[in-house]
């Protein structure tokens, strides 16, 4: 049996680096309970993943605190799925919270999916242990049902470290069939868009991702279903960043991004989701697309051969939206297995900001600037951090070589916004270097151990 790891290294030390041990809370994987489901938790104290086993297996909730990411389905809440995996009618059973399903989505052709439903693979019980129990890195694996209509089998392992707000994720599709199959791993994540303080729906939920610079879309996306005026797709060529708002109004759209994250911000509440992936320019993708957004809203769509149409009841219309992320096709050959990685952080960034950009450590929502007054070092911008520790200076010439830096001394944690501001106490004892030309945030353990960078600017005189 031959696999094939689509792993790159620098991902990798980048995500070992961001779990280097703390002295935070250790990390733990137990059995749990949600909203009336039998489940196992992840949880490092300050985030909560909560995988439902019963229903596909599919991971239905994710918190940064007391703060709840996915959509659930109330009317299915606590309830178990029927044998078949479907509803009366042989409908869907739309649990909420995130799975995996084989892409291209497609009806009338055996190289594509015809779901959902796609009961054996997301609507039936899946197997499910608890990898790691305790210590540095909690780990929980579960593993679907052989679908012998798609001839796959997906199975993943979720990851949640000591001190870091981040998940880590690595799905396997093996082909447990007798012939050669083509699929992509497609991960679907219902993200909430609803108004936790009454009834409706947040008109501040916005979605970020950066538009590939050599995408083969004149626009950087594509309509998929939908209108293709619908109003809440906004890129922005300037910035090239595409700018996703949820509204009532069904559609879905595709991107060839190879940026390798994107960001859900909750702006009443001040929360961001991020979603950090692999990216193969050189590789074919289902939809030719490696992220994907659903709204689901009212409205009007074409599919499966006809329109459909969807009302504005709550119930066949919540509030959600989807953000997908997409790898690129596997070419199986029988028993192959083929493996995908990547990782969901969160945090608070104090507000309804966009994401300018992402890196492992965090986000930038308001630029970071660097400007001498005199003798003295004046900084500003808005962060939202992805682990506990502190925040340092790094200095740089005009070759980027590292000539100085500050110890980290201001704390950092992903339950507060990091705010700079001129009199901000990180330049308060800082020595600019006579040829310094940028300066870059450094973010290390609580134990003052180097993790990597924020964020970097040049130094404005």
């Amino acid at each position: 049996m031959k696999i094939h790891h689509i792993v790159r290294s620098v991902l990798a030390v980048a995500a070992l680096a961001c779990f280097a041990p703390t002295a935070a809370q250790a990390a733990e994987a137990k059995e749990s309970n949600y909203r009336g489901w039998k489940t196992l938790e992840l949880n490092n104290g300050l985030i909560e993943v909560q995988v439902a086993p019963d229903i596909g297996g599919r991971i239905i909730q994710f918190k940064l605190g007391d703060f709840e990411y996915l959509w659930v389905n109330d009317q299915l809440a606590g309830k178990m799925p029927p044998p078949t995996g479907l509803g009366p009618k042989g409908e869907w059973l739309n649990w909420g919270g995130d799975k995996l399903w084989p892409a291209p989505q497609g009806w009338g052709s055996d190289d594509k999916w015809p779901g959902p439903p796609g009961p054996v693979i997301e609507g039936i019980p899946h197997t499910a242990s608890i990898v790691a129990a305790k210590g540095t890195t909690a780990s929980i694996q579960h593993t679907s049902p052989q679908d012998k209509s798609t001839g796959i089998q997906f199975s993943r392992t979720i990851h949640v470290a000591d001190g870091a707000a981040r998940v880590s994720l690595v799905s396997t599709m093996k082909n447990i069939g007798t012939k050669p199959r083509r699929w992509g791993i497609w991960e679907v994540t219902q993200l909430s868009c609803a108004d936790r303080k009454g009834p409706g729906y947040d008109k501040d939920v916005w979605a970020y991702c950066p538009i590939n610079p050599k995408s083969i879309y004149p626009k950087g996306f594509k309509v998929m279903f939908g209108a293709e005026d619908n109003p809440a797709f906004k890129p922005d060529p300037e910035k090239k960043m595409m700018k996703v708002h949820y509204e009532r109004q069904v559609g879905k759209i595709g991107m060839d991004s190879m940026a390798g994250w994107l960001a859900v911000v909750s702006g009443r509440d001040g929360r961001v989701f991020v979603e950090r992936f692999q990216c193969f320019p050189d590789k074919k993708y289902p939809d030719d697309a490696s992220v994907e957004f659903w709204l689901q809203a009212p409205g009007k769509f074409f599919a499966a051969g006809k329109e459909n149409v969807i009302t504005d009841d709550p119930k066949e219309a919540p509030p959600y939206m989807e953000a997908e992320v997409l790898s690129p096709f596997a070419e199986l050959q029988p028993g192959d297995s083929y493996l995908f990685s990547n990782t969901w952080s969160a945090a608070n960034i104090g507000g309804n900001f966009p994401v300018l950009d992402c890196t492992p450590f965090g986000v930038t929502c308001e630029k970071f600037t660097a400007t001498m007054a005199g003798d003295k070092l004046s900084l500003g911008g808005r962060f939202g951090v992805f682990r506990e520790g502190k925040i340092g200076l790094i200095f740089l010439d005009a070759k980027a070589k590292r000539i100085g830096e500050t110890k980290p001394t201001v704390t950092v944690t992903p339950a507060k916004p990091l705010v700079l501001s001129p009199d901000s106490s990180l330049t308060a004892e800082s020595k600019v270097p006579a040829d310094a030309a940028e300066v870059a945030l450094s973010i290390a353990t609580k134990d003052v151990e180097f993790v990597g960078i924020l964020a970097r600017a040049p130094i404005s005189k």
